[in-house]
């Protein structure tokens, strides 16, 4: 068997005969996917193996590829032999994670924000939101009084309607423009264009990210956990904040087709559809990254990059002031103290906005576009044609 050394070699070879050398993120991850090629006991595991089996060479397209494929739910480690302590060091989780934060950077546009949210994730995140939040509470004050009577739930009293469909239109257009130019980037990267989409490719990509498919460990019983126990709870707090985040963004919907469609003015009582969709998303933004967060903070080493915490800490709490706010205005609307709440609640949802490009929020679109690659290419003719496939 090769020694670890002549490993490392081998894949640095496999490197520098691309025009553009790997990092040693990427030479580290192609070394580990050699081992697992040669291996295959977690074949079954994940897309990610059975991808893997697809090739003999790992380029940096290749890797990239299987880094946002992954969906870091460390089952491969705790069954693989060759696992820390032993010499051949495999850890892919960690591997794939250190590669999937650098593709969040690299693909990232503008590129500088990128290199930025990601050495300082939380710092900016927290910084950029207090900062706009005391810019509206400073304007609202410019224009009266922070504390007023009671205005009925009126927010169009305190900030225009037109004034905030130009602030947050584009805002979150600019933000939609980043994410999209990122992500078209990487499938342009990832992507051979031999790979003509086949029917029912699009449906499997998307029911295996709306379900969260390959958070079931490959076994059906979850994630591990740091003690090796398998949990769905990863999954579970998963979900609550990505339908949080959906029911939030389906109340703006509802609202929106109200105003202008119904025309139907703001406020709308609490019965009302937007603010029932509002309320449960906030909820689900409160329940689901406490979860996380905890889940967070537990996880070994070895299950992923603990460099990447302040960008993943970013989001999570970046979610947890859009929710507090939101509710705490919901609450606070027919006070003397609405003005107040709803500048600070106005400013964490830009400061949610403009990072979205740049931090954990676009990890989801590119596993979307990783798995929609993995259905492509399971319906192509595998062109190794190994006996042993």
């Amino acid at each position: 068997m090769q020694s670890l050394d002549q490993l490392v070699r081998d894949a640095s070879e496999l490197a520098t005969g691309r025009s553009v050398p790997m990092t040693p993120a990427e030479t580290e991850v192609a070394r580990q996917m050699q081992i697992c090629n040669a291996c295959r006991y977690c074949e079954g595991f994940c897309a990610v193996f059975p991808a893997m089996t697809r090739r003999l060479e790992f380029g940096a397209a290749d890797i990239h590829y299987l880094a946002n494929l992954c969906h870091n739910c460390g089952a491969c480690l705790h069954a693989c032999q060759y696992a820390p302590p032993h010499e051949f060091a495999v850890a892919v989780p960690q591997a794939l994670a250190k590669v999937r934060a650098d593709t969040y950077a690299q693909y990232a546009w503008p590129p500088a924000f990128g290199a930025l949210y990601r050495k300082n994730g939380l710092t900016v995140a927290l910084a950029l939101s207090a900062a706009l939040a005391l810019f509206l509470v400073l304007a609202v004050a410019s224009q009266g009084s922070l504390w007023h009577a009671p205005l009925a739930g009126n927010f169009y009293a305190v900030f225009p309607h037109n004034t905030l469909v130009a602030m947050f239109g584009s805002v979150f257009g600019l933000a939609l423009l980043a994410l999209g130019i990122g992500v078209a980037r990487f499938w342009r990267d990832v992507q051979p264009a031999q790979e003509v989409p086949a029917p029912g490719a699009a449906t499997e990509a998307a029911r295996a990210a709306l379900t969260l498919k390959y958070l079931d460990g490959g076994h059906g019983e979850g994630c591990h956990d740091e003690d090796d126990r398998a949990t769905h709870a990863r999954r579970r707090w998963h979900h609550f904040t990505f339908y949080g985040f959906m029911l939030c963004l389906a109340s703006t919907s509802v609202a929106t087709l109200y105003h202008y469609v119904l025309g139907w003015k703001a406020p709308y009582p609490v019965t009302s559809l937007p603010v029932i969709l509002g309320t449960l998303g906030g909820i689900g933004l409160i329940v689901g990254p406490i979860g996380l967060m905890r889940l967070n903070l537990r996880r070994p080493a070895l299950h992923g990059d603990r460099a990447q915490r302040p960008m993943d800490h970013a989001f999570i709490v970046l979610l947890l002031l859009v929710s507090v706010t939101g509710l705490a205005l919901l609450v606070g609307r027919e006070t003397g103290a609405m003005a107040l709440l709803l500048a600070i609640h106005l400013g964490t949802v830009m400061a949610l906005f403009i990072t979205l490009p740049y931090g954990k929020f676009a990890h989801g679109m590119y596993r979307v576009a990783a798995l929609l690659k993995f259905a492509i290419e399971k319906r192509q003719p595998n062109r190794l044609a190994l006996g042993a496939d």
